[in-house]
């Protein structure tokens, strides 16, 4: 619902003749990242478009594994890429420097205790409170699976502070992760309240008030006066 309002989209282009083999590239792209660096911290890859040229920008928590020593790793990355959407192909390291405010990369960091066996709560409540502690205004987390390795799969959640969904000014981001463990999978959803970009005026909120008491149902003092008996 934030598109285009205070977030931006993660592929940049448009082309109506192309876009079915082009979002089957960027999905492509995207999986070949993730599969490559499953300890890299990848949060998400974004990807842009002009002509012939191709440009892929990896959000990463752990920069140094992604390029590699001497740039080795990137520049194999390249290669691949270009050989899969036959384009001049361009790769853009960006390093995150709060990992715990991004809702990906706290997700993943849970499923990853709850596939080594740890409790769930535990590591829920560790997690959340490294994120308000980094300055965050409100995570909730949900796990949903068979927690414990119970037989039924149930759900479970987690909030702390204020998670505004329907605000469209609060900045939320948002993650999903599966652990893989060996009684099924567990989905991972992370909610992260990290700031809100305005709220109103000294001067708008006087507006409110004034609109609201104007909106109010006026007493009908003829009509009471009616209803009074009268007295002989």
């Amino acid at each position: 619902m934030r598109l285009g309002y205070i977030q931006d989209w993660q592929s940049k282009w448009f082309s109506l003749r192309e876009m079915p083999a082009l979002i089957k590239e960027d999905y492509q792209i995207r999986l070949l990242v993730k599969d490559r660096f499953r300890s890299g911290a990848v949060s998400w890859v974004g990807i842009e478009r002009a002509g012939s040229y191709l440009r892929v920008n990896i959000h990463t928590a752990r920069p140094g594994v992604i390029i590699g020593k001497k740039g080795v790793d990137i520049e194999g990355l390249r290669t691949t890429i270009e050989q899969l959407t036959g384009r001049k192909s361009f790769v853009n390291v960006v390093e995150i420097k709060e990992p715990e405010l991004d809702a990906r990369l706290v997700a993943e960091a849970i499923a990853l205790q709850i596939e080594k066996r740890v409790n769930h709560r535990r590591a829920i409540k560790r997690a959340m409170e490294r994120t308000m502690q980094s300055g965050a205004l409100g995570i909730k987390v949900k796990v949903a699976g068979r927690l414990g390795g119970t037989e039924i799969a149930r759900k479970e959640w987690l909030r702390e502070g204020r998670i505004p969904l329907h605000t469209f000014s609060a900045d939320i981001d948002y993650g999903l992760v599966e652990a893989k463990t060996t009684l099924g999978q567990i989905g991972v959803k992370v909610w992260i309240f990290k700031k809100q970009y305005f709220t109103k005026s000294p001067k708008d909120m006087l507006k409110d008030m004034k609109l609201g008491a104007s909106q109010e149902p006026k007493k009908d003092v003829n009509a009471q006066e009616s209803q009074v008996p009268q007295t002989p």
